[in-house]
This record gives C-alpha cells, sequence and structure tokens, in this order.
C-alpha cells in the first residue's frame, strides 16, 4: 500500500496534455473520513475548456476510426497493464476520496482492468452479419459504424469501474471519448486518465474536463459536435442531460436510480439471505444504484429473519475505510450526510419504527467525518417516503407479507426497475420471480448488488433510458448499424 500524502492541483486532460483550466478556479477534494485532509484541487473549467476538448476529440476521431479493431484494442490491453501496476494507489485514492473500504476500492480497480481487457478482445469479434440477399448476383452484409465524439458523465459512487465500462467500448468502437466525472471523485478520475495517458494513447482520443455539472455536464450535451451522451446518475440530472440530446437529435444512454426489494420466502435459506441483504444494502455505505432497500420478508419467517438480520448488523464496524478493521466506511460527503440523516427523519416522521442505528457516529475516530449508523427500520408501508425514494445511504426497510404474490406485488410497487432478488428454494417462486419482476437484474439467492462485466446491465421504467451496458450489449448504443449492398 502506498503512502502519499502530498496534496497536488490536478489538471484538465485535453489533446494530450494537462492543462489548467481557463477559468483559472479550482476546488479542493476532501477526505470524507478526515474532512480536514485535502486529497488534490481539480479544475473548475469553463466552457471554452470544454469545446477545446470536444473539438480535439473531433479531429482525432477520423484518425482513431481508420485503425484496426485490433489495433485499438492493443491500446486498451497497454492501459489495463498499467492500471493493474498502480492498481493499490488508485484504489487508495478512491477510499480516501469518496470513503468506501480499501478492500472494495481493491476490487474495483481490478474490476477496470479486466474490463479493459474484455474490450481489447472486442477488437477482435464480429461487427456484422452477411444477409442473403433477392438478387443472386449481389453481396449483401452488415457493419458497424462508430457514433464518433462520445461524451462520457459518471458518478462518484463507483469512480473507477463506471467510467471504465464507458469509456473502453467507447474506444474499441471507434469514437473518441471527452468524460466530466464527479466532482467528488476528480482526482480518482485523474489517476484513472493517467493511465490513459502513459499507455500512449494518440492525442485528443480521450479528454478530461472537471467542474460543475451545469457547465460541464450539461455543455457536453448541448455541443453541436458531440454526436452520443452516456450518463450514471441521479434521475433528475439524467432527464436534463436526456432531453438536450433527444433536442439535439443525438444518442443518449441513461442510468440512473433504484429502490431494489429482495424477497425473503418462507422456505429461504435465512442465514444466505441475511448476509447478502446487509452485503447488498449497506457495502459501500450503501451507496450504489443496485443497492438493496425494500426488505420484503413472508411472514412465516418474518421475526427469525429479523433477529438474524439485527445480530448481523450489530456487528458492523464504521469508521475510516482504509482502516482493515473497519466492515463500513463514510458517506461520500457532508452533503450526502445531511440527505440520508433527513431520510431517516422522514422515516420516523411517518411512523416507521427505527429498530436499529439511525445516527451520526461520533466517536474520536469519526468525529471529523461523514459517518452514519447503519440502519433498519420496521413497519414500513408502501406509500412512505423511505418507501418509495431512493436514499443512497445504508438504511434498510423491512417490509412484512403473508404470500409471494402480494411480495412481488409489493416490490413491484416502485417508479425505478434497476435490480431485484428473491430468496427461495422453490423452483416455482424463482421461475414466477423471474417472469413477474419489473427490473433489468434479477438474480436468485444472490444480492441485489452486482452484475457480471460480461454480462448486459441496465434497468427499466424510471431507472433507465432503457439502453444496456456492458458485455456484448454495449456495441448497440456506441455504434450505428450499416447495411452494405454491393451488386
Amino acid at each position: 500500500m502506498t503512502t502519499e500524502t502530498k496534496t497536488k492541483t490536478y489538471l484538465n486532460y485535453i489533446n494530450g496534455e494537462w492543462i489548467a483550466s481557463d477559468s483559472g478556479k479550482t476546488a479542493e477534494s476532501l477526505n470524507p473520513s478526515r474532512n480536514a485532509e485535502v486529497l488534490g484541487s481539480y479544475q473548475l473549467s469553463s466552457a471554452n475548456d470544454l469545446d477545446e476538448a470536444v473539438v480535439a476529440a473531433s479531429q482525432s476521431q477520423k484518425g482513431w476510426r481508420k485503425l484496426s479493431g485490433s489495433t485499438r484494442g492493443d491500446y486498451l490491453f497497454k492501459v489495463a497493464a498499467v492500471m493493474e501496476e498502480r492498481l493499490e494507489s488508485i484504489a487508495e485514492t478512491m477510499t480516501k476520496e469518496m470513503g468506501k473500504t480499501f478492500a472494495e476500492a481493491k476490487g474495483e480497480t481490478a474490476r477496470g482492468v479486466a474490463i479493459l481487457r474484455y474490450y481489447a478482445g472486442e477488437g477482435m469479434r464480429s461487427v456484422g452479419d452477411v444477409i442473403p440477399s433477392s438478387d443472386s448476383e449481389a453481396l449483401m452484409f452488415t457493419t458497424r459504424a462508430p457514433l464518433g465524439v462520445v461524451g462520457v458523465i459518471t458518478p462518484w459512487n463507483f469512480p473507477v469501474a463506471i467510467p471504465i465500462w464507458k469509456i473502453s467500448p467507447a474506444l474499441i468502437y471507434g469514437n473518441t471519448v471527452v468524460i466530466k466525472p464527479a466532482s467528488d471523485t476528480a482526482v480518482t478520475c485523474a489517476k484513472v486518465i493517467e493511465c490513459f495517458h502513459d499507455a500512449g494513447l494518440p492525442k485528443g482520443v480521450i479528454n478530461m474536463v472537471t467542474g460543475s455539472g451545469s457547465v460541464i455536464g450539461q455543455g457536453l450535451a448541448e455541443h453541436h459536435k458531440v454526436d452520443g451522451i452516456t450518463f450514471t446518475g441521479s434521475n433528475n440530472v439524467g432527464k436534463k442531460i436526456g432531453s438536450a440530446a433527444l433536442n439535439r437529435g443525438i444518442k443518449y444512454q441513461l442510468e440512473m436510480g433504484g429502490k431494489n426489494p429482495v424477497i425473503v420466502t418462507d422456505d429461504a435459506d435465512l442465514d444466505l439471505a441475511v448476509d447478502a441483504t446487509i452485503s447488498g444494502g449497506l457495502k459501500s455505505t450503501g451507496q450504489k444504484c443496485t443497492a438493496t432497500s425494500r426488505v420484503i420478508v413472508q411472514s412465516g419467517v418474518y421475526d427469525e429473519f429479523r433477529e438474524k438480520l439485527l445480530k448481523k448488523v450489530a456487528e458492523i464496524t464504521v469508521g475510516s475505510g482504509m482502516e482493515e478493521s473497519n466492515w463500513m466506511g463514510p458517506v461520500v460527503s457532508e452533503g450526502q450526510l445531511e440527505n440520508v440523516l433527513s431520510y431517516i427523519e422522514k422515516g420516523k416522521k411517518e411512523g416507521a419504527k427505527l429498530i436499529f442505528g439511525g445516527k451520526r457516529v461520533s466517536t474520536p475516530d469519526t468525529t471529523n467525518g461523514y459517518f452514519v449508523e447503519p440502519t433498519v427500520f420496521e413497519e414500513v408501508s408502501t406509500n412512505m417516503i423511505i418507501a418509495k425514494e431512493e436514499i443512497f445511504g445504508p438504511v434498510l426497510a423491512l417490509m412484512k407479507v403473508d404470500t409471494v404474490e402480494e411480495a412481488l406485488e409489493m416490490a413491484n410497487d416502485s417508479e425505478y426497475g434497476l435490480s431485484a432478488s428473491i430468496f427461495t428454494t422453490k423452483v416455482r417462486n424463482m421461475l414466477e420471480f423471474i417472469n413477474e419482476m419489473d427490473a433489468g437484474l434479477v438474480r436468485i439467492n444472490a444480492e441485489s448488488a452486482g452484475v457480471e462485466l460480461q454480462a448486459p446491465f441496465g434497468g427499466m421504467k424510471q431507472s433507465s433510458s432503457h439502453s444496456r451496458e456492458q458485455g456484448r450489449a454495449a456495441i448497440e448504443f456506441y455504434t450505428s448499424i450499416k447495411t452494405v449492398f454491393v451488386k
């Protein structure tokens, strides 16, 4: 593990160079475990900075797309090798910048390496089909064309994996990229982009501009030289980005919120269900779009499940993610802490019964950080705010039902449809869940949070623009089909 302590000012990355914003303004990135610790400063960029980055990406795209897929793949393999060498350093920065435990951060960075290698291999895979023509003297086939310049807007909760799973397919299919990372993890993103720079990618193929969402994020969606936008974040911001892209007639991809349920049936393995509920709902301090939020338990096992859950939750240690003894770190910022605590107060006011946690952690080791206790409510009804709105914190809502059918109806009673899981040993329950659950990711006897990199990922209803990321599905967004007829 590295022990970097000095801070520096991180610059924008435009056309292969590290460049300060013409605004002359920067902001500090703080450690949510010790908010007096400055990890570095990042640029508060202007519209001029963004324009420079987009123009660089546009000018480099023609040359990049002319390279063979295998050559573009070779570049991604080199990036993966550089990132693997720096895995612990990047992971440490992630933990110190957004709070998740060092073990989780290392796992996420390793996943980023694996994603790069997966998409590097895409350069050698099929991109079309031969289709029989009604003309016996003609050849007809499909190929794929890149969009051009892709704007990438990423959140702070997965500051390595999400940028990588957007950038990698964009590049392998012949696009160039301008990324606007979340300000809360701008330093981590800069360290990711350093890997691309040091791997020797051609100038302008990848660019990074940091700053406010209203200037840089919205500016990407509105820029006349941007040909596609991929966004992960809140519903409110996502809809603004999608609206701007729609008005320009460009392709857009939105992955947004979730209010993810887990169903525990009378026949479930309760120990497995408890462990998965805690892992899915409280790891990363609940700051995952796929995190378990609603826990719907059949009445026959409710009391036993509740007892086992509370016993395990009581064992959770909260503190700095850099300490191996801590299982859960802080939330990302003071604003996020206030948001989570406000939802806990709303739950109590609406009549939900608080049975564990619910307060800011206050110990000598946590007083300067944004720590909140793992929190469990019961007697939660579907009309309560804590059962409807995404909290993005370590809060579980227990809900009791009599039948599996009632559980499914309750699970689907949400504007979101990202992920869901069920714990059962009956095939009938499994099949009914698979068929009836309105979610893009359904998992059986496994936590709601998690998807393998080679599989499509995305939500239904208000969780998504109904496109899919990761795996081979990524080609559908980052390219357009071109049908070719040769006489």
